[in-house]
């Protein structure tokens, strides 16, 4: 496996593209999807299940794990992949979600963010620089700067004080991380829903040279439209030769279109949070095990599925679960619409390399119109 942080495009289709991303602990294969491990779980989930699936990375979480253990317990027990099990690449963001869901609990400066724990109340200081060491000491692969994520709608002032602070951030997240070889920095693209602002964003974080760039902000309270609008925008600015990553996002359909503007890497905890409040994934839609319809049915959620959980399980069995309130429920429920997104990423990155990406997609959207099986 190579030593230093590669990104090769080895097939495009329209603007959709297939990739991989090389580094010491494995390899990316792109359009990737990254299952979210917050507090160094993925939650409901074994990390052999995980990987199982298909997925090549997951997600930590700065802010959370700087409260709990604490990074530097981490450090001292080896770093996130051997504390958590996952010897394979990690990517940790940085933080800067949380500036904006928890504003009630933060003070926000030029020089960082002073954080009021959500757990004991203690104050915490996580400038760009304490948030690159944090993630140093966690050893994640891919560190992202910290930034400053703005909840739409907004004021365009606001906005673009928030990007301009970001990009300030950038540079001093930059020079904190230095050159560590077969590891990567990422810039986040912020700029709301402003056209201007985010083509600004873009042009000063390609200056900056950096190994991949992720598009920021958005999936904040904005309609999917205004969303595709802003990656037409910013995906046609970044280099063609580094990775993509659009955080936090998100559905499938909204995983299909993106992958269509030129994304290479996505996250979102909907699979996760879905399967604990018993919404299963499926290539017929989403399918509510709550509902009564699902009581006396003894056949599979998808007797077509690879995953145990969708094709060896009764419906009736995990509407039993689910309404019992049992741990079970939530672990196949999560097994199930883990695996669907990583058969999802599967297709679609076959389909680029086929030159049928449009057609697949169509495919996969017509699928979900139908909707699930009819009650019995």
């Amino acid at each position: 496996m190579s030593k230093a942080f590669t990104f090769k495009v080895s097939a495009t289709d329209g603007r959709a593209r297939r990739g991989t991303i090389t580094m010491p602990r494995g390899e990316i294969r792109t359009p990737a999807f990254m299952p979210v491990g917050t507090g160094g779980t993925v939650k409901a989930m074994y990390m052999e299940q995980v990987r199982g699936v298909g997925a090549d990375i997951i997600l930590g979480n700065t802010y959370h794990l700087m409260l709990r253990p604490g990074a530097e317990r981490v450090a001292r027990l080896g770093g996130l992949h051997e504390f958590a099990r996952w010897p394979h690449p990690i990517l940790t963001d940085s933080g800067g979600f949380q500036v904006m869901s928890l504003s009630k609990l933060r003070k926000l400066t030029e020089k960082g963010v002073t954080f009021r724990s959500h757990i004991d109340g203690a104050a915490h200081e996580m400038s760009p620089e304490r948030s690159i060491e944090i993630q140093g000491l966690l050893d994640s692969d891919i560190q992202m700067q910290l930034d400053e994520c703005t909840a739409l709608p907004a004021e365009e002032k606001e906005i673009e004080r928030a990007m301009d602070l970001s990009l300030r951030w950038a540079e001093r997240c930059k020079a904190a991380f230095g050159d560590q070889p077969g590891k990567a920095m990422f810039g986040i693209v912020q700029g709301g829903d402003v056209p201007a602002l985010r083509l600004r964003s873009a042009r000063a974080l390609k200056a900056m040279d950096l190994k991949g760039y992720a598009i920021g902000g958005l999936a904040v309270g904005e309609p999917q439209a205004v969303m595709l609008e802003m990656l037409d925008i910013t995906c046609l600015e970044l280099p063609a030769d580094r990775p993509r990553y659009l955080m936090g996002v998100g559905t499938p359909d909204d995983i299909l279109r993106s992958v269509a503007r030129g994304i290479d890497m996505f996250d979102c905890v909907m699979p996760t949070r879905a399967g604990r409040h018993g919404l299963a994934y499926t290539r017929r839609g989403k399918v509510n095990l709550r509902n009564a319809r699902h009581a006396d049915d003894p056949r599979p959620l998808d007797e077509e599925s690879d995953c145990p959980a969708a094709r060896d399980y009764s419906r009736a069995y995990l509407h039993h679960l689910v309404r019992s309130q049992e741990a079970l429920g939530a672990m196949l429920l999560t097994w199930n619409n883990l695996s669907y997104y990583q058969k999802l990423m599967q297709d679609i990155r076959a389909a680029i390399e086929a030159g049928a990406f449009d057609a697949r997609a169509a495919e996969i959207s017509e699928g979900w119109a139908r909707g699930d099986i009819p009650a019995i």
